[in-house]
């Protein structure tokens, strides 16, 4: 059975950084398309960053020029945050997409607060 486990998470100050990382557990085939969605308190899960498998990626408005999403190899992929505001709080979740289903990972929290 397939995997998404998400690490990085934690507190930082404004203006600080994070890097979380995906990391697949077991065989995932036909990637579409990675990702990572976050969910703040009392809001609805909202995209944040995507690559697709031949590497084009996209951002929320939100977020772009300040995070970069990668991917390696082996099929895992990073979201490297800077610059992070206390509105980047939330439960952040990996998502892939492949030619039959998607998978989401169990999510990582990221706190900015000072």
């Amino acid at each position: 059975q397939v995997q998404l486990v998400e690490s990085g998470g934690g507190l930082v100050q404004p203006g600080g950084s994070l890097r979380l990382s995906c990391v697949v557990s077991g065989t995932i085939r036909n990637i579409r398309a990675m990702g990572w969605f976050r969910q703040a308190p009392g809001k609805q899960r909202e995209f944040v960053a995507q690559i697709s498998s031949v590497g084009v990626s996209n951002y929320a408005d939100s977020v772009r020029g300040r995070f970069t999403i990668s991917k390696d190899s082996a099929k895992n992929t990073v979201l490297q945050m800077n610059s992070l505001k206390p509105e980047d709080k939330g439960v952040y979740y990996c998502n892939y997409r492949t030619s039959a289903n998607e998978l989401w990972g169990q999510g990582t929290q990221v706190t900015v607060s000072s």
